[in-house]
């Protein structure tokens, strides 16, 4: 970010700056933490806060889930030690008098981090690029419905009969996404004033439905800015009687929100591309091809890291701009992994697997991992696809269901020596509990389909 702390004690010395949010990033990738009167926080709160573990061990509905080895009612719910990275440090304008700090997760005895913390995930896979003298830079398009109700009418209505923000297709669509610009442009301006560089917004293809697309960064710092970017696009919206939604499929008719994710590597001083030779085909350096290799090969068992829910898997739809299968082409939008900026110094592989719902950090360290793996392995890029891959036969298909994506993830050798055994086991229960949670579940789909005709 480009707020320092010397400007936060300047701000608060001065009586700009009332209130930090201290916040770590929770499985689900949310923000989590603490207000801190921003006078007590520069005068040494910024050294470490605490918080309990089971933010590292609840669902998305908070509840605390049986099962993990890291935290669990027999073993009291202890702590977590806090530390701020005040490299992440932030102002928000959109809310008054508030600036925003990101934390690393730590083992409150050791100090060391907690290996399943998502930062920490991610951090591991960055320092394994590092030491083969490698820079990961990423960067994710972000996708969400916008509605004209607010999250408390939305909720009392059980979610049914919502009004999205537009009534028809608009994508790239200029007038109707004018109607949209109360909360946008708060949003653009509201990020851009917090630091992170906005290159744009647009509709995308269903009513309602927005993108929100900031400057490529290295890979962590596009993490902290997603999490952030999405707290954002809720609280702006929220401030202007309207909400949002993450959701990978909101409505069987419309279509599903996206993350996708464009990934290079470069020289350690972050000059040079290292995805780029301009005397190979298609400007695809043997790096490049490895690191692409690896993500085909390691594509289902890294699924789970970009599809976490059950809903998740209700996104991919052959003729959606979703992919279903997971194949390699050039600049071709019906396929898993996408060439971009073929023959120059911007070439890059956009993984298009990935939905508005999942968590950044987990996500972006189990496409390095993969890439890692086929650089390791010196592994060989098929050729690309060409033509519709919907429409496919024989080809390497996106896993359909959460079940099965969480029986390769658990199952992957790669990943465990990635991230560690402990990792993946805290993960696998994590998508088991989201599983087990929906499989005892009766939806309104089963009673008025079945409640006469069964």
């Amino acid at each position: 970010m480009t707020y320092s702390f010397d400007e936060l004690k300047k701000d608060v010395a001065e009586g700009r700056i009332d209130t930090v949010l201290v916040c770590l990033v929770d499985m689900q990738g949310r923000l989590m933490g603490k207000r801190f009167h921003a006078q007590y926080f520069v005068d040494g709160g910024h050294e470490e806060t605490h918080s309990c573990n089971y933010l590292l061990a609840t669902d998305i509905e908070m509840e605390t889930v049986p099962g993990y080895r890291s935290t669990s009612w027999e073993a009291g719910y202890g702590d977590y030690t806090m530390k701020p990275d005040l490299a992440t440090l932030c102002r928000l304008p959109w809310l008054d008098g508030t600036a925003l700090v990101l934390c690393d997760v730590l083992d409150h005895r050791t100090h060391n981090d907690v290996p399943h913390s998502p930062r920490a995930v991610l951090k591991r896979q960055v320092k394994r690029l590092e030491a083969l003298g490698f820079k990961p830079f990423m960067a994710s398009e972000l996708e969400f419905y916008l509605f004209d109700q607010t999250y408390d009418d939305a909720r009392v209505g059980g979610y049914r009969d919502l009004i999205p923000a537009g009534g028809y297709n608009e994508d790239y669509h200029i007038f109707q996404t004018t109607k949209e610009e109360d909360v946008m442009r708060a949003l653009r301006n509201g990020l851009q004033g917090a630091g992170i560089p906005v290159e744009n917004s647009k509709g995308e293809a269903s009513p309602g439905q927005e993108e929100i697309n900031v400057r490529y960064a290295e890979a962590l710092t596009m993490a902290d800015r997603h999490s952030i970017i999405k707290n954002a696009c809720k609280e702006i919206a929220w401030q202007r009687g309207k909400s949002v939604t993450f959701l990978a499929k909101w409505n069987y008719n419309a279509a599903g929100s996206s993350s996708h994710i464009h990934q290079s590597l470069w020289s350690a001083d972050g000059k040079e591309p290292k995805f780029f030779d301009r005397d190979a085909k298609y400007g695809m350096s043997d790096l490049m091809r490895m690191y692409v290799a690896g993500q085909l090969a390691y594509a289902s068992e890294i699924t789970y890291f970009l599809a976490p829910y059950i809903n998740s898997y209700k996104r991919f739809v052959a003729g959606t701009f979703a992919p279903t299968k997971a194949i390699w082409s050039k600049d071709n939008r019906t396929a898993g992994y996408r060439l971009c900026g073929e023959g120059t110094k911007g070439i890059r592989i956009e993984c298009r697997v990935g939905g508005s719902d999942l968590n950044p950090y987990l996500a972006m360290a189990a496409l390095l991992a993969a890439g890692i793996a086929g650089i390791e392995q010196k592994l060989e890029l098929e050729a690309p696809f060409e033509g519709d891959a919907y429409g496919g036969k024989g080809i390497r298909e996106v896993p359909k269901t959460l079940r099965e994506a969480t029986e390769f993830m658990t199952t992957s050798k790669m990943l465990r020596e990635a991230f560690g055994e402990d990792v993946v086991d805290h993960y696998t229960r994590t998508a088991r509990w989201e599983q087990e949670e929906y499989d005892r579940r009766v939806t309104d789909w089963e009673v008025a389909r079945g409640f006469e005709r069964a």
